[in-house]
């Protein structure tokens, strides 16, 4: 098997599943152009305000593009790059895409609600609060994740305290990204361009940016930039998107996609050979092919997370329901591109034995793809690193700022009332937005003291069954506004049994570890905390909805009236 020929056959059937089954789906369950969105009815100038369909296009892809569709095939790939390949394309066209796009095209139809007050509207208050602790328990694991490993990679100095340039020049870059997003925000809001000239200037900025970072790198050891990380996360959570979050998703979307098309366009050329076995066993490392695959690729198949930002910020920012498909199904194949690139890249670079080359994930994977930007376009390979890693910290900074901002957003809707009643004193200050913030991060930035790799083992679980639930509530919905759901089924109910067969694992492992003496709480501890909380709120979150979808029937005329 060679890389080219990989490639071709995920891109071809990406485009396929976009094409027919996402449109199947659209046809299915209606789209009005006419239909004044959310974003044009509540527009709030903070988180209702609506954009174009690039705009928000953009939003979705850089905010679920994380370090899932690098890390995770990658990873991956012990079993063989086969079944990794497989999951992508399945898991993408049928699990991931389909979650995506329900959920927005669940929130649009609700008024731009997010998803743990859906459930409220279709299950009941007790299956909102359940959901919301849910997410804001995951949001906390994400942000230590990624803050961490921002300021891993904004490290300007290696372990013998020696200058890193293409680090530090990452770092510089992200911060002078984050002046350009709110000149280029108050640019967009104030001179109302065409898209064209927001495409023109956002591509100028870009290059403008990029040289400036690496002409003028910030040296700073990780320490410094953690606090940096979280600071601007508080920033992105409590300011109006228009101002930072979008812009900067906008001027992000030309880095990441420059990375994806410099992969592609250097497989097409290079057509390396993939000297990875296509499968290599069902057991590999003491680890078994079910539930790991599938809990280890999740961004790149499907992936929890990525309902919350359908739901809880692109939804109010869709200004016409015919962008919904590209955005909600589109952006989730796209991701499945990078994945199955990263998959690609890296089963190339194999010895002929099998083995994968020592490093990381993204070291690999940058490496290679400056490699392609190097000895195809001639860019010069102390620029190519420098872009390479600032690629890389776009991925997880993107996420950072999204997940900021949504767990903030799902702590204060954990308080909301939605009988009338007004709230109590305690209520009211604790979902006050500062205080709600600085709650959510607070959490992370323990995690982050405590060490998130403490934790990171238990990451790819939640992830999944945040997705199960998801499909779960979202059938629910289907369901309940007279729709047919019967393709969130299969879906709902495999990604359950693997997430949950995968935590009890985590689970026997702890108990091992217990009895053998080994037991850390700091390691173990936490993991069997968070395991149980996640078990505990899974199980009853779904009961709520199981036991609301076999109930059978359409809500109240009212309520299917407002969600038509």
């Amino acid at each position: 098997m060679n890389g080219l020929t990989l490639m071709a056959v995920v891109i071809v059937c990406l485009w396929l599943g976009y094409h027919f089954y996402g449109r199947w789906l659209e046809k299915t369950w209606g789209i009005d152009p006419n239909a004044k969105t959310p974003a044009a009815l509540r527009n709030d100038g903070k988180d209702y305000q609506p954009a174009s369909r690039l705009s928000v296009f953009a939003h979705q892809f850089t905010s679920i593009t994380g370090a899932g569709p690098v890390t995770g095939p990658i990873i991956a790939a012990m079993f063989g790059w086969l079944p990794a390949l497989l999951w992508i394309i399945i898991g993408g066209i049928f699990f991931g895409a389909v979650q995506d796009f329900t959920a927005l095209y669940a929130s649009v139809r609700n008024g731009g609600k997010s998803m743990g007050m859906i459930i409220e509207q279709y299950v009941g208050r007790f299956g909102r609060q359940l959901f919301l602790a849910f997410c804001w328990l995951f949001t906390l694991l994400v942000i230590a994740a990624f803050a961490d490993m921002i300021a891993a990679t904004f490290n300007g100095f290696t372990k013998t305290g020696e200058q890193n340039m293409p680090n530090a020049a990452a770092a510089s870059i992200s911060m002078i990204y984050i002046v350009g997003a709110v000149i280029f925000g108050l640019f967009q809001k104030y001179v109302k361009p065409s898209s064209g000239l927001q495409l023109a200037v956002g591509i100028a900025m870009m290059i403008a940016m990029l040289a400036m970072g690496i002409a003028w790198p910030i040296y700073a050891d990780a320490d410094t930039w953690r606090v940096v990380v979280f600071l601007y996360a508080f920033a992105a959570s409590v300011m109006p998107m228009w101002i930072l979050k979008q812009p900067r998703d906008f001027l992000s979307m030309f880095l990441l996609f420059g990375m994806i098309i410099a992969g592609v366009v250097g497989v097409f050329v290079t057509n390396p050979t993939i000297n990875m076995p296509a499968f290599v066993g069902w057991e590999v490392k003491g680890l078994d092919l079910f539930p790991i695959l599938f809990v280890t690729i999740a961004c790149g198949a499907i992936s929890g997370f990525h309902s919350l930002v359908s739901s809880g910020t692109s939804s109010k920012m869709i200004a016409n329901e015919t962008d919904m498909r590209p955005v909600g199904y589109g952006a989730m194949l796209v991701e499945c591109v990078l994945g199955a690139l990263a998959l690609t890249i890296v089963c190339a670079a194999a010895s002929t034995t099998g083995q994968l080359p020592s490093g990381t994930p993204f070291q690999l994977f940058s490496g290679a793809v400056a490699g392609f930007l190097t000895n195809t376009f001639g860019l010069p390979a102390d620029i190519s690193a420098c872009v390479l890693t600032m690629c890389v910290s776009a991925l997880a900074m993107t996420t950072v700022d999204a997940v900021a901002r949504i767990g903030r957003m799902s702590f204060q809707e954990l308080f909301a009332t939605t009988d009338g009643r007004e709230k109590g004193p305690v209520a009211k200050f604790l979902s006050n937005t500062w205080v709600s913030t600085l709650l959510t991060l607070g959490g992370g930035w323990f995690l982050c003291l405590a060490g998130y790799m403490n934790i990171w083992p238990l990451f790819g679980s939640a992830n999944q069954l945040l997705g199960a639930l998801v499909l779960t509530a979202l059938a629910v919905f289907l369901q309940s506004t007279g729709r047919k759901g019967w393709m969130l089924w299969v879906p709902m109910t495999v990604m359950f049994v693997v997430t949950m067969t995968a935590l009890v694992q985590a689970l026997l492992k702890i108990a091992a570890a217990w009895s053998a003496g080994t037991f850390v709480f700091m390691t173990h501890g936490l993991q069997a905390i968070i395991a149980i909380a996640l078990i505990v709120l899974a199980l009853l979150v779904v009961y709520h909805c199981v036991g609301r979808l076999f109930k059978g029937g359409k809500q109240d005329a009212t309520g299917a009236a407002n969600a038509a």
